[in-house]
């Protein structure tokens, strides 16, 4: 070159700016050699120094590293056309592709390829053309300014094809979406070269143009290179690309499973057509069963229906049952029904006769029970009310919060414009036009940075302080930076209005502007320089990515450009062992909800959630709803308070009122429910909101019944001779408390052994509401009992109700009936038992129960988040933004429990991703579970610290770097002479030793990304691994990815049992043999929806348990009467199975609030069944018509006005609760159960009965008539 020069100036010619004709050379000789000035348009870079003359032996020093950044290329005598400092030049320029490529070798293999005959060819002039030189005056040397680089399109094509598919572990990104300017599905061979040798990228000195051609043109010869696909091995031992890298190592992607058809016949619903056929068959059965019945006793006795009637008569349907014996279990159940007549009997004489002293001691058990009421707690807390102690998945959760710490409170904003700001981006330097979503316009974008940054400032006060975002948020790389997460789009400008506004052009074009850079960051949101013309940073103030999927919602596709709502998250430090924190993080949101509600932009429209937003809105709505229940239960109280009385005339209104005794009997209803609250308080039993909004519903139902039943009975009873008050009412308890026993007791020892649900709001309470039935027992039959004789005494006395002081005169009144009770006897109970009514009462039951049985498997599981939050609650708003626009759920997080070894290589294989990995390794599942996101619900490959931490570490890489003098670690930022690389760069590619896999992981993890390696793991993984025994192990260990976005409870209930096959799958192959640890999946939402992965079984379990302590107690306390039993819980069933019915026609989900509410159905149908059951099995009718007409008439009444008319109007108030989860759960449901259970109880039962009900006890029938001889009741008996 100098020759040449000197030539020209002697011909007085030589031009400082040279073109490209100035020299015609002859092939296969230099076009450079050496470094020159520094570049005038990318500042820190040099140019090469022109050179046309024959390659120049290496120096010995740099024999070395050609060998490390060269190693495939054999350039003989190592005569080259580049000196020592333009490979140190090119090792730096290698390192960015380096970290990201290199875990895939074949790829790295073609890429050094590339750029090491670019720069040291010994024959570059054949593919090389130098187009624009300058004078270098500092050196008297040519700088090259532009150069034409002749590729083979095959090169091209095949360097492009094996880099494809490599991922970047850290971003969950394509690796050349870091290294292509573009997003990877817009990357191609063509524009991946171009854009590396563009001077825009801020990493090329001088402009390089590429010519792609296979075939010589212009006299140049493109380089073409061997390549090596990435399902190739490398000459120096190098495996071939794991699956995760390079898709031909994978074989065909593997197709999920089909969905399983539904079950059909005929294309309808298998279960509907089962159920049709099967009722069908019932009805025509049935039907044909009563139509010949009817027909056979035509034809034999034509006009003679005595028989028919006679229950003596072979030819009658009334027949009950063959005169004969006493059997032994007859006489065995008549003398336990004596003994429990006798025992009530002499009880209730007793408490009649000392009313004074039962009372008080019924005050004084009650009073001190309730005294735990001191020590109540109510739990609040989501997780202790949805999730067991020893579940899965709360087991999970603690392991994962005592070794990663708690999972970070969240604050989150959804964000749309009310602008029409859609705009359309045209690209200077060429490309498609590209739309922009209204939200991403840059005077929204300015407004929404105003409205986050007015929330970082927020101050809340707390105590004698105040508190910022700054005290409490999550900030990864603290203390080094104290930035806060802030999980948003305005983060890609680094939350700055200076930089959102940067820009380069002149007065006529723009050049690169916030559209650009939005564009460079969504494809490589870890990057930390766009390369583009700005250079701004991607990476997040934070030292975090921030994925586009995160920020933006209402895109299509990948085209986050049109995204239709911006996404705005502060995570916030969890701190569930230090109150004081905890506090101030929730006085932060407190603070952070009232600034949101009352802020105002016509511009914005904004949804809104923090992290303790759901628990107040819950107590916001049950404290709205008081006045409503309130409500529900003074109409209760006041119909109970009037239906008991017995008014004979409007003289004596306010003396046969019992108004008094009423509210009495309401007290003791709240008493036995403040007993069991104190008593599990004493306990520390925890109670729930569920306990306190039920339980007094259920004992109300059940108290009222038997109140009603005893006054009821008293009403309608007649006084015998010589039977002095207290006997009296101890012979009516005798005969009905029998039967409140029973009810009673079924309820107490069904809902304690609902206590064995490892549900804990059922088992809350289960347990709860077993003790305030049994309780509510006791008092009736004691102090109501006292109260009652004192109230007669008072009615007897001709005394005023409540003013008791007044007296009327003496006059004579005749006793009358009640209404209702004349209603049942005279009307309803005959019309319901006619010939032709049963039958129609039979089939409508049995097609209604046919119906439910058809829709039971299609009832929902879950419950919507939006049922329970108040009608006007503003976290509708942000349910229903969040359903529309976000596109990616919750992290999820595979977790390696402590045990698994990462030291060795077979520990390292079972987990990686990269070369050598297993091809079933953990990174390597799941990211072929995430290939099918649509059956996996696994929505991206995993990050993976390992992975990254195998590129950090490697010898070639500047990432991992020591002092020589203390071996401290050294940023690769730093610039000091003594720092140098952790390992040698003869160990090539290969992982760590044993010993250095610790020594240089805590370096790893301490690491802050930096523009000279974005391979840092402070931000991204310092919290995923445990380091144990001082740091010297590795303990446990997460690798995060996303679940896709998960909209219904079904949605979350898949992805939380898919997560779980997949790592059961991955447990399985890593075969920890000897070990005692596994992998699992973790995300916050499984504590909550773990619940329903077995809720049906917990629900065939805790009715099915019910129904037996149901059949058991009935059994022994109807005297061992087993057909009984049987006829009870049949009816129950019914309305458990038709409840399901309801819920399916009504839209109310299986979930653990509606299993409360199906086994308290459980407890109120015993109410509606065992009263009308032991009335008909202690019957004296002639036939089962006649004894379920007897009982129907004689319990019917106080069944109907006990519990239906009781509850109906309380349960119609409910509608009006602003409270969806009351509208639903509560009203709805609670409407059901009294409605069905009327209606079974009422109706469908005693025809039941009358059809197949128990043949008559002939020792309790001779035992009863024996009770009654010489009396008036023997007359009666007798009729």
């Amino acid at each position: 070159m100098r020759g040449a020069c000197e030539l020209i100036r002697k011909r007085d010619s030589c031009n400082l700016t040279f073109s490209q004709d100035i020299y015609s050379v002859s092939a296969q000789h230099c076009v450079w050699y050496g470094e020159c000035g520094m570049s005038t348009k990318v500042p820190g870079k040099r140019y090469n120094c022109n050179y046309t003359g024959p390659p120049i032996p290496l120096p010995e020093e740099g024999h070395d590293l050609l060998a490390e950044l060269c190693p495939g290329l054999d350039y003989g005598t190592d005569s080259l056309c580049c000196d020592v400092q333009q490979l140190q030049t090119l090792k730096g320029s290698l390192q960015l592709p380096l970290q990201f490529l290199s875990r895939c070798p074949a790829c790295f293999y073609n890429l050094v390829n590339l750029f090491c005959e670019l720069t040291c060819s010994p024959r570059q002039s054949l593919f090389l053309n130098a187009t624009k030189f300058s004078p270098d005056a500092e050196h008297n040397k040519t700088n090259v300014e532009e150069l034409q680089y002749y590729i083979g399109q095959t090169f091209a094509n095949a360097m492009f094809n094996a880099c494809m598919d490599v991922q970047a572990p850290s971003s969950n990104v394509k690796a050349l979406s870091l290294l292509c300017g573009k997003d990877a599905k817009d990357c191609n061979a063509t524009n991946w070269i171009e854009y590396m040798f563009s001077i825009n990228n801020g990493q090329a000195p001088f402009s390089i143009t590429p010519i792609f051609t296979d075939v010589p043109m212009a006299a140049m010869t493109p380089m073409t290179n061997a390549t090596r696909g990435c399902n190739e091995s490398l000459p120096d031992g190098s495996e071939p690309c794991s699956c995760q890298d390079c898709s031909l190592v994978c074989g065909p992607m593997p197709v999920p499973p089909p969905l399983p058809p539904p079950w059909t016949i005929l294309g309808m619903d298998a279960m509907a057509v089962i159920m049709w056929i099967s009722y069908l068959v019932f009805l025509l059965v049935f039907i044909g069963g009563v139509l010949g019945t009817w027909c056979y006793r035509r034809r034999a006795i034509l006009s003679e229906y005595g028989p028919i009637l006679d229950s003596n008569s072979a030819h009658s349907v009334n027949r009950d049952g063959d005169s004969g014996a006493v059997t032994c279990c007859e006489t065995l159940g008549e003398a336990f029904e004596e003994a429990l007549r006798r025992l009530f009997s002499a009880w209730g004489s007793l408490c009649v006769r000392q009313p004074l002293a039962v009372i008080l001691a019924s005050l004084v058990i009650v009073a001190a029970c309730s005294g735990g009421l001191a020590y109540m707690r109510v739990t609040t807390d989501p997780v202790e009310l949805w999730s067991a102690p020893g579940s899965q998945a709360r087991q999970e959760k603690d392991y994962f919060d005592s070794h990663f710490g708690p999972f970070f409170r969240t604050e989150q904003l959804i964000i749309t414009t009310t602008l029409h700001s859609a705009s359309t981006f045209s690209p200077y330097f060429g490309g498609p036009d590209v739309p922009f979503g209204a939200p991403l316009d840059k005077g929204v974008l300015h407004q929404v940075l105003d409205f986050q940054t007015d929330i970082e400032n927020l101050e809340a006060s707390y105590g004698n302080g105040t508190v910022r975002l700054k005290d409490i948020c999550l900030a990864p790389l603290a203390p080094y930076n104290d930035n806060c997460t802030i999980l948003s789009v305005l983060n890609y400008f680094q939350n700055s209005h200076e930089v959102l506004d940067h820009q380069i052009g002149d007065e006529f074009f723009t050049y690169a502007d916030y559209h650009s850079h939005f564009l460079y960051c969504v494809s490589a949101p870890a990057s930390l320089n766009d390369t583009g013309l700005l250079h701004d940073p991607c990476l997040g103030t934070f030292g975090g990515p921030i994925f586009p999927w995160l920020v933006l919602g209402g895109y299509d596709a990948a085209n986050y450009n049109n995204a239709t709502a911006l996404v705005i998250t502060f995570p916030v430090n969890n701190y569930h062992n230090d109150t004081e924190r905890l506090n101030k993080a929730l006085a932060w949101e407190a603070e952070f909800i009232r600034f949101v509600k009352n802020y105002s932009n016509p511009n914005l429209t904004i949804a809104f959630s923090a992290e303790r937003s759901i628990e107040d809105e819950i107590d916001r709505e049950s404290s709205s709803d008081i006045f409503t229940i309130g409500i529900s239960y003074a109409i209760m109280f006041v119909y109970i308070s009037l239906a008991l009385g017995h008014i004979q005339s409007f003289r004596r209104l306010l003396v046969d009122s019992k108004i008094s005794l009423g509210i009495a009997g309401i007290l003791i209803v709240l008493g036995s429910v403040a007993c069991s609250l104190g008593i599990f308080s004493y306990a520390g039993v925890p109670l729930t909101l569920i306990v306190i909004e039920v339980i007094p519903f259920l004992v109300l139902a059940v108290g009222v019944d038997n109140i009603f039943i005893i006054v009821q009975t008293y009403q309608r009873d007649e006084r015998m001779p010589q039977e002095e008050l207290h006997q009296q009412i101890g012979r009516i308890l005798g005969d009905v408390a029998p039967s409140m026993f029973l009810s009673s007791l079924s309820e107490t020892v069904a809902f304690f052994l609902g206590a064995l649900s490892t549900m804990p709001a059922v088992r809350t309470f289960s347990l709860f509401a077993g003790l305030a039935v049994f309780i509510d027992f006791l008092l009736q039959i004691s102090c109501f009992v006292s109260l009652l004789g004192l109230d007669i005494r008072r009615q007897e006395s001709n005394r005023l109700d409540i003013m008791c002081c007044i007296k009327l005169p003496e006059g004579q009144e005749g006793k009358t009936d009640g209404f209702l009770f004349r209603f049942f006897k005279k009307i309803y109970a005959p019309f319901i038992l006619k010939d032709w009514v049963r039958p129609i009462v039979v089939s409508v039951f049995v097609g209604m129960l046919s119906f439910s049985i058809a829709v039971i498997n299609k009832v929902d599981i879950g419950l919507d988040q939006k049922l329970s939050m108040p009608d006007d609650s503003y976290m509708l708003h942000y349910f229903t933004n969040l359903s529309a626009y976000l596109h990616t759920g919750a992290p999820v997080y595979f977790v390696v429990e402590d045990g698994h070894d990462y030291r060795t290589l077979e520990g390292q294989n079972a987990i990686c991703g990269g070369v050598g990995c297993n091809n079933d390794s953990l990174i390597q599942q799941l990211y072929t579970a995430s290939q099918m996101s649509n059956y996996t619900r696994i929505g991206f490959p995993s990050s993976s610290w390992l992975d990254d931490y195998f590129d950090w570490v490697k010898p070639e890489s500047t990432c991992c770097r020591i002092y020589n003098t203390s071996g401290a670690f050294c940023n690769a930022s730093v610039v000091d002479k003594s720092c140098v690389h952790c390992r040698s760069p003869t160990q090539g590619r290969t992982r760590p030793t044993e010993g250095e896999f610790m020594k240089f992981l805590p370096m790893f993890l301490s690491d802050n990304p930096n523009p000279k390696c974005g391979k840092g793991g402070h931000a991204a993984y310092s919290a995923a691994v445990a380091l144990t025994h001082n740091g010297t192990d590795v303990g446990a260990s997460y690798f995060m990815t996303y679940h896709t976005i998960l909209q219904t409870s079904q949605d979350f209930i898949d992805a939380m049992k898919m997560a779980r096959i997949l790592a059961d799958n991955i447990t399985r192959t890593m075969a920890p043999q000897g070990k005692n640890y596994s992998v699992f999946p973790y995300s916050v939402f499984y504590v909550f929806y773990e619940q329903y992965l077995t809720i049906a079984a917990d629900t065939a379990f805790n009715l099915g348990v019910s129904l037996a302590a149901i059949f058991v107690v009935t059994t022994v306390l109807l005297g061992f009467e087993l057909w009984s039993a049987v006829m009870v819980c049949i009816t129950i069933a019914m309305i458990l199975v038709n409840m399901f019915g309801v819920m399916w026609l009504w839209s109310i989900s299986l979930n653990a609030v509606s299993l409360v509410n199906l086994v308290m159905t459980c407890g109120i149908s015993v109410e509606f069944c065992s009263h009308i059951v032991r009335a008909f099995s202690i019957g004296t009718g002639s036939t089962r018509v006649d004894r379920a007409e007897q009982a129907l008439a004689n319990m019917g009444s106080s069944v109907f006005s006990g519990i239906t008319l009781t509850k109906f109007g309380g349960i119609l108030i409910l509608a009006l609760s602003k409270s969806q989860i009351f509208q639903v759960f509560y009203f709805r449901m609670y409407l059901a159960i009294v409605l069905l259970g009327a209606a079974h109880g009422l109706i469908f039962l005693p025809v039941l009965l009358s059809y197949a009900g128990p043949s008559v006890n002939k020792a309790k029938l001779a035992a009863s008539r024996k009770r009654y001889v010489g009396t008036e009741r023997e007359r009666l008996l007798n009729l």
